[in-house]
């Protein structure tokens, strides 16, 4: 088994085309947590003015609701949130420019066909270690919405934290490869 290949964000999509279904890697640098609410707000934004706020172009999505801080850290816990709850917004948040997302769980064959198109990458995470997780947050500040409260608009800084290419940028979908070649490894 090969170490984690370390991902350095904001990436950019040529930076993140050789990664493969199933590779491991380590996300360190900015990442922008929004869950359900915040996609409502962005997708109005996107709507009205033909782009991202926030300077979001360029930018990794982690669907996630950090918790308040702990003492002496800047966040409580912060898990993925299933990503396939924003499986409606996220064709078009990719179209307009985000680069990389971050959450649990399989996504929509629409989703897979939009990382293919526009050459993004899909990160999954660990569900169920929000608190271990936590342990890779660095810094985090409420840009926006903090009226939503855990699902406000937040900056963070990550520094190694854990996940792997769930969709890579040909759109190859792990969740939908892994049982078939288990299958076949089986016979």
């Amino acid at each position: 088994m090969s170490d984690p290949a370390r991902i350095t964000l904001p990436a950019t999509r040529e930076s993140l085309a050789g990664l493969r279904a199933g590779d491991e890697v380590l996300l360190s640098g900015t990442v922008f947590t929004a869950r359900d609410a915040t996609h409502v707000r962005l997708a109005a934004e996107l709507a009205r003015t033909g782009a991202l706020p926030y300077a979001l172009a360029g930018e990794t999505l982690f669907y996630a609701g950090p918790t308040p801080p702990a003492a002496g850290r800047p966040v409580g816990s912060v898990g993925p949130t299933t990503a396939k709850r924003m499986d409606a917004w996220t064709p078009r948040l990719l179209e307009a420019g985000i680069v990389a997302t971050v959450g649990k769980g399989a996504r929509s064959e629409a989703v897979r066909r939009a990382h293919a198109e526009s050459g993004a990458v899909y990160f999954a995470a660990v569900g169920g270690a929000a608190a271990l997780l936590a342990t890779h947050v660095r810094s985090a500040e409420t840009v926006a919405y903090a009226d939503l409260g855990t699902e406000a608009l937040v900056r963070m800084e990550l520094v190694d934290f854990p996940a792997f290419v769930a969709i890579d940028a040909c759109g190859t979908d792990l969740y939908a490869a892994a049982p078939t070649e288990w299958r076949v490894s089986q016979r």
